[in-house]
């Protein structure tokens, strides 16, 4: 161990986004030594590409709405297979943390009366979602920077974690390398918290950036926990679709909640024909197959999407409410949506599923490893609604952060040892690369396994085709345990990208694997083969996922029974 760059911390935090800047803060408060380690910069995180709002039940707008309503939402958005007490405490809390959040110094878009402005979102009874135009994310991520480097946690940016280090089944600390210079660091810490994201690299069209390469997801694997429903992977409705080098990138949602139409080549407002009641505002599982049968039966767009216009809004009301999607439109598809419909197709946006969790304070099933956001499963269940992301990381992230402090202070940090021969195993396994003289171009490897899971794990899915792409993935795997890469550890992106792969490799075929199993279409999963809801077979379980030794071990795990009260909210109407 003296021969790495060693740091100590009482609590490791994976990830600078929102989870895991909620959840530094929350540790530093408790009094412990923080490390908040990111493999970009910090602030550089989707949280800032939530632009639509944040899903909290202040009743600002309409009086009706109470924790109760956004509970129940919640459920029914997640088909009924979240976990019932995460859902109910984001819905209990979310509002104290948005109170917080301004409190910290975040400025919210005003009532006429001066209280935080709410609007509509797909899935949502009521106008829920708290905001600053479209730009609501980068406000928040503004907010917790400025409150995190004021709370006295050490930051590392630029700093990928590739191992977990566990003294027998207690995690110990993690090891990891500096981007730029390539050495080797080890952080020793009595707790992790794992915020580290999604995993849309995966996928060849995607919103997310070059850093979701579901990290933590295969993180937590490598270590013994356990991960659920991860053939629930959600591909947001709206992304653009032309040209070609944006393709991809989000439309928030918000377009639709400001009043955004969505029509066909012929001018049909098709949702009509899928969801007459809520129309546009229809979740988001629901929208995405509409756009994608639209497409698939020759009605779509010229470049493979639909029209969604919110030119009738007028200019001052476009450019006041969603100042980022008329400057996104404007810059890269030179498009004035003031003026014009913009095209645009499902995009692979957010994983549902991740790694299990308790709801009070984000442990997983290993002892001192904690998750919180889109990286921990079962909060949205099988699809989430738009706006609960938000709400979710500020809840959870503070709960995790709370936890992990609270962990961490109960152990004797001298007695947790560091295995030198883990270690050794962790630099040998990353240098490797740099060993195989005739090995595979990582770019390569990870083209093909794109075009496998955007073919064959995309918004519909059958038999044959999962069968199929399980075999692509397994014949993946074989090339990618001998990649080779030139040069020198000093930045090197195709390195980088060696380790990135391992990460996505296993997701893949966490997420095949899971989708292969599930046989009906619930939330984001749609089988063309089982297109129905098999409530008796499959609507009481999680699919789950463990390491077996070198394999992967599927199999599913009852849901917790919901208490009576609970089930008699979800049975009330709005």
């Amino acid at each position: 161990m003296e021969k790495y760059e060693t740091h100590v911390h009482d609590v490791i935090v994976i990830g600078a986004g929102g989870a895991g800047l909620r959840a530094a803060i929350e540790a530093s408060a408790q009094g412990a030594s923080v490390g908040l380690v990111c493999k970009s910069l910090l602030g550089k995180a989707h949280t800032v590409m939530a632009e639509g709002g944040i899903a909290a039940a202040l009743a600002n707008v309409d009086v009706k709405d109470n924790w109760q309503v956004h509970f129940r939402d919640t459920m029914k958005g997640g088909k009924m297979l979240n976990n019932w007490r995460m859902a109910q405490i984001h819905a209990q809390e979310a509002p104290d943390r948005v109170k917080e959040l301004e409190m910290w110094g975040a400025l919210f878009d005003r009532t006429n009366d001066g209280r935080i402005m709410q609007r509509a979102f797909g899935g949502h009874s009521w106008k829920r979602l708290c905001h600053v135009g479209d730009r609501t994310g980068l406000e928040m991520i503004r907010t917790l920077q400025e409150k995190g480097i004021h709370s006295g946690m050490d930051v590392y940016m630029e700093c990928t974690i590739t191992h977990l280090l566990k003294d027998g089944e207690r995690i110990a600390g993690a090891f990891g390398y500096w981007r730029e210079s390539g050495r080797f660091v080890v952080f020793k810490s009595k707790s992790v918290v794992l915020a580290t994201g999604g995993i849309g690299k995966a996928y060849k069209i995607t919103s997310n950036s070059w850093e979701y390469t579901g990290d933590g997801h295969a993180l937590a694997y490598e270590a013994g926990a356990e991960l659920i429903d991860m053939e629930f992977v959600q591909f947001h409705p709206t992304g653009m679709v032309w040209p070609p080098s944006v393709k991809g990138i989000l439309v928030t949602e918000a377009v639709r909640g400001e009043g955004g139409i969505l029509t066909n080549s012929k001018g049909e407002r098709f949702m009509e024909r899928y969801d007459p009641q809520k129309m546009e505002l229809s979740t988001r599982d629901v929208v995405a197959r509409s756009i994608y049968t639209e497409v698939k039966e020759g009605r779509g767009s010229p470049h493979g999407g639909a029209f969604l216009d919110i030119s009738h809004k007028g200019p001052e009301y476009i450019k006041r409410k969603l100042p980022s999607m008329y400057h996104q439109f404007m810059e890269f598809a030179d498009i004035d949506i003031t003026k014009g419909p913009m095209e645009v197709g499902p995009t692979t946006h957010y994983m549902m599923g991740g790694v299990r969790v308790q709801a009070e304070n984000g442990a997983s099933t290993v002892p001192g490893l904690f998750a919180a956001g889109e990286v921990a499963g079962g909060m949205h269940g099988a699809n989430r609604l738009g706006g609960n992301s938000l709400s979710d990381l500020l809840v959870f992230g503070r709960r995790a952060g709370l936890g992990a402090a609270q962990y961490a202070n109960e152990i004797n940090g001298d007695s947790l040892k560091i295995n030198e021969d883990e270690l050794e195993q962790a630099a040998r396994e990353m240098l490797r690369p740099f060993e195989n003289a005739h090995g595979e171009n990582p770019y390569t490897v990870h083209s093909t396994l794109q075009d496998v899971m955007q073919n064959y794990f995309g918004v519909f899915r059958i038999d044959e085709g999962l069968k199929h792409g399980i075999n692509e993935l397994e014949k993946l795997k074989e090339r990618a345990s001998h990649l080779k890469i030139e040069g020198t550890r000093l930045y090197n992106p195709g390195w980088h990208l060696c380790r990135d792969l391992k990460s996505m490799l296993i997701i893949s075929e966490a997420i095949a694997k899971s989708a292969l199993q599930r046989q009906e279409s619930r939330g984001a999963h749609s089988r063309v083969d089982y297109p129905n809801t098999d409530d008796y077979k499959w609507g009481k379980v999680n699919s789950v996922i463990t390491k077996d030794g070198e394999s992967m071990r599927i199999g599913v795990s009852p849901l917790p029974e919901m208490p009576e009260e609970l089930k008699r909210i979800i049975a009330e109407d709005k």
